[in-house]
């Protein structure tokens, strides 16, 4: 029974060992296909996904960083704030961060399960451990779904807009920012009142951000 217990253990650590590394090679590989992308490629026939380098993604970090997580340059990967906020008020939207949002698109699955959530907490904070928060925000800016099988910053822009991320005006890139909690029904391109209101505030809360030095960890003020 001993040997039973020494043999899963040890294999228990070495696979434990295995997904650090995995995660931690993400500061400089960029990821291959994922989970979510995957799935998409499936139901869609198809799939646009142009990788950007940070320094080429133009005005979109500061666009995300204002509609998904302003506090992004002060927390550690877990904004207990917005955790707080979203528990005592069910109609908000979850308090997932940047962080929290790579570790699901890249390692994870989409599904709400206690496991996912769990595994999530955790590789979200081996990432804000041993990556630098430029490269958090890079990886998200490619990975995240903006359009019917849409994905990254650059495919969105050149897919509703004909330019590249770099080239992106503020309200093109607060309009793209806006449809992230939907990026399948909603278009920024011809955007509802609702879209063309929230790009608004976003390109406030962007222009914001700058001046209060709330891009002081992406290198940006």
């Amino acid at each position: 029974m001993k040997r039973l217990f020494r043999f899963v253990l040890r294999w228990t650590l070495r696979l434990f060992l295995l997904a650090a590394l995995i995660v931690i090679a993400g500061r400089w590989v960029v990821p291959p296909i994922t989970h979510t992308q995957l799935v998409q490629w499936r139901a869609q026939g198809g799939m646009q996904r142009d990788w950007v380098d940070f320094e080429r993604s133009g005005p979109m970090p500061a666009a995300v960083l204002a509609a998904e997580d302003a506090r992004f340059c002060t927390h550690f990967g877990l904004d207990m704030q917005a955790i707080r906020d979203a528990m005592q008020d069910e109609r908000r939207r979850g308090g997932s961060t940047i962080s929290q949002q790579v570790a699901k698109n890249v390692y994870l699955w989409q599904d709400a399960s206690w496991t996912r959530k769990g595994l999530e907490a955790a590789i979200t904070l081996l990432i804000e451990a041993t990556w630098p928060k430029r490269r958090i925000v890079e990886v998200y800016l490619n990975v995240a779904e903006t359009g019917p099988g849409v994905f990254g910053v650059e495919a969105a822009a050149h897919h509703w807009f004909g330019v590249s991320a770099a080239d992106l005006s503020p309200t093109q890139a607060a309009r793209i920012a806006a449809i992230l909690p939907a990026p399948r029904t909603r278009d920024p391109a011809r955007p509802s009142d609702f879209v063309r209101d929230r790009g608004r505030a976003i390109a406030g809360g962007a222009a914001t951000l700058r001046a209060n030095g709330g891009l002081a960890c992406l290198g940006e003020g």
